[in-house]
């Protein structure tokens, strides 16, 4: 639903950007109503992920800042994921995994940082 990405494109400002990917393009259509009404719309960029890709190939180096929220147990998979991700990030750049607490099992999670560690090349 895009819960952070209005606060997101607030905090970059004008000259920011902010790329909001999600698989269900009614979620991304629902996104740009609310950043329409907000004045928000012109920072962001609500891109459709497909069953292959986040869509990201064209950001290459590009990512200051990358926040998976409870996001990546919809994905094929965790390394899949964070691959794609580490191909957007700057050297320097931070990724944020965020799962609520229950939202996925124990092991998952586990699985998800191991994940993200072994392709951390946003460190």
């Amino acid at each position: 639903m895009g819960f952070f990405t209005l606060e997101l494109a607030r905090r970059v400002g004008p000259k920011g950007r902010v790329v909001a990917v999600d698989v269900q393009p009614r979620v991304i259509a629902g996104l740009k109503r609310r950043l329409a009404r907000a004045g928000l719309l012109e920072r962001v960029d609500a891109r459709v992920a497909t069953a292959d890709s986040l869509g990201l190939s064209d950001l290459s180096g590009k990512i200051d800042f990358a926040l998976a929220m409870a996001v990546v147990h919809e994905t094929p998979g965790p390394g899949w994921f964070f691959g794609q991700v580490a191909e957007t990030m700057k050297p320097g750049g931070i990724v944020l995994l965020a799962e609520p607490s229950g939202h996925v099992k124990d092991a998952d999670f586990k699985a998800e940082i191991d994940a993200a560690a072994v392709t951390r090349a946003w460190s």
